[in-house]
């Protein structure tokens, strides 16, 4: 007996048998929301467990992470692939991170580049990869190696300044940013990453001396020779805009379709909005946060918004509805949230409380939990809570609609095999964007609700379950976020 199947391109129309016939359909709109989790690796705290494992133990570790991550709903991670001038993957300006091997410059035994491993176990699962990256922290105190030969504080003191017990590269050194762009320049150009992501460190934060008092970076010759009788504050944020400028080029230049976040300190500047306190990282950090936002030099920005709801100074509600009211150019705005807090401290109902009001207040399009302890930790109260009451419905990130080149794309070609119950898909032949995911529509039953399901683009079939849906449509979303028209079929009784 000849399969049942249903054929549907933009071209041509067929129907073997008398199951489906294709129809045009439109179905609901899919749910736009950043599900974000932070995998840090430093000091081993994410992931890998602990130093020296092999490779394979390496390997098990993250494939946990990233099932568990794609099992409670979320749709992206932001993995650590540099957290002090060495990395996670095989750079071919800075040494291997000792958090692997155990020593700073050893690879892994039996080799293998994680950043490669993560992206494609990520992307099996339909989750993008951010690589998120520390651009100016040389070196941390808590690290147990020495700095090998080939690591900057070596091939080039010249941009090194010791602070505290730490080791930075120099912000205002012309040399440091095109280190650092040619550093991020060669992740853009070799692997296959959805985004690059710093979070809140550019001039450090400050440090105290033995006598409590406060540390002054170390800069001042170089400020001599670069300020310009500008103010020191004033010509440490201009540094630290024109690298972030700089990257953002970089990235559209290279691959538009890579997106550029930063997630900084919380607060913008103290009483802003009013009655809000703490650090001033407009001046202590360099970092105008809420510029980089209102000037659209970021695809998303994800201010640390690591306090509770009934905080009186860092009141989370207030600082989530003021960063919502800065934006004024094309740019997306995730919140990030301290869920770990809810593993020990924090009831789990403050942090879907947040959750709640990311997704109440106009202009936050999603968030970022920090971080993926709450997948891996024994209590998996937070993990149950999101998959089962946050992460009910599947969504998509947002659109980076300013960077796409058309806001829909060419129609995919689809095939019903009812015979083997798979949903065939082909990309279209005159796509000129990298695809990402394919969105899969059904309705059954006599109360006409849509299921809707996300797989990633590299599959090639999807289930089609018995007893079959009354309606079937398929849409294809490239890297952008644009989608296609649906390609649709309908049930013949």
């Amino acid at each position: 007996m000849a399969p049942l199947l249903g054929i549907w391109t933009s071209q041509t129309q067929l129907v073997v048998g008398q199951l489906y016939a294709p129809a045009k359909i439109t179905p609901p709109p899919i749910q736009r929301e950043f599900r974000g989790i932070w995998v840090t690796t430093i000091n081993n705290l994410c992931w890998p467990s602990k130093p020296g494992l092999p490779t394979e133990i390496q390997k098990k570790e993250l494939v946990e992470i990233l099932d568990k991550a794609a099992e409670a709903g979320f749709n992206a991670i932001l993995l650590q692939v540099r957290t002090a001038c060495d990395a996670l993957y095989s750079s071919r300006f800075d040494p291997w991170s000792e958090v692997l091997s155990g020593t700073c410059g050893k690879p892994p035994e039996p080799f293998y580049d994680p950043l490669e491993f993560a992206i494609t176990e990520a992307h099996k699962r339909g989750l993008e990869l951010y690589a998120w990256l520390n651009p100016f922290r040389a070196w941390h105190p808590s690290f147990r190696s020495r700095p090998p030969q080939n690591h900057i504080s070596n091939t080039k003191p010249e941009l090194i300044r010791k602070y505290g017990q730490y080791l930075w590269l120099d912000p205002g050194e012309p040399d440091t940013k095109l280190y650092t762009l040619a550093v991020i320049s060669d992740i853009l150009r070799r692997y296959n990453v959805d985004g690059i992501v710093f979070d809140d460190y550019f001039y450090p934060y400050p440090e105290k001396g033995q006598q409590a008092e406060k540390l002054e970076f170390p800069d001042e010759d170089t400020y001599r020779k670069y300020g310009a009788g500008v103010p020191k504050v004033e010509w440490r944020r201009k540094n630290i805009d024109s690298f972030v400028k700089n990257v953002s080029q970089l990235i559209i230049n290279t691959k538009p379709w890579v997106k550029f976040g930063i997630s900084p300190f919380g607060i913008w500047r103290p009483n802003n909005p009013k009655g809000v306190r703490g650090l001033d990282a407009y001046n202590e950090l360099g970092a105008d946060s809420r510029g980089w936002l209102q000037k659209g030099w970021v695809d998303f920005l994800a201010p640390q918004l690591y306090w509770r709801t009934d905080s009186r100074e860092q009141n989370f509600s207030t600082l989530a509805k003021w960063w919502a009211a800065q934006k004024k150019h094309h740019c997306n705005l995730f919140i990030s949230l301290l869920a770990n807090k809810s593993l020990d401290d924090w009831s789990v109902e403050e942090l879907l409380a947040q959750i709640q009001i990311t997704r109440s207040t106009p202009g936050i399009n999603g968030h970022i939990l920090f971080d993926a302890r709450i997948l891996t930790s024994s209590n998996q109260t937070i993990a149950k809570a999101l998959k089962n009451k946050v992460y009910v419905k599947c969504a998509l990130p947002p659109q980076i609609h300013w960077r796409a080149r058309s806001a829909r794309l060419p129609t995919p070609t689809v095939y019903l095999d009812t015979t083997n119950k798979v949903i065939k898909v082909a990309l279209p032949k005159n796509l000129n964007s990298p695809p990402a995911w394919w969105i899969l529509y059904t309705q059954t039953g006599l109360e006409k609700r849509w299921s809707i399901k996300i797989y990633p683009a590299t599959v090639t079939a999807l289930p089609l379950t018995y007893p079959f849906p009354e309606i079937v449509a398929v849409s294809l979303v490239d890297k952008y976020g644009a989608t296609s028209a649906p390609v649709g079929f309908k049930l013949i009784k």
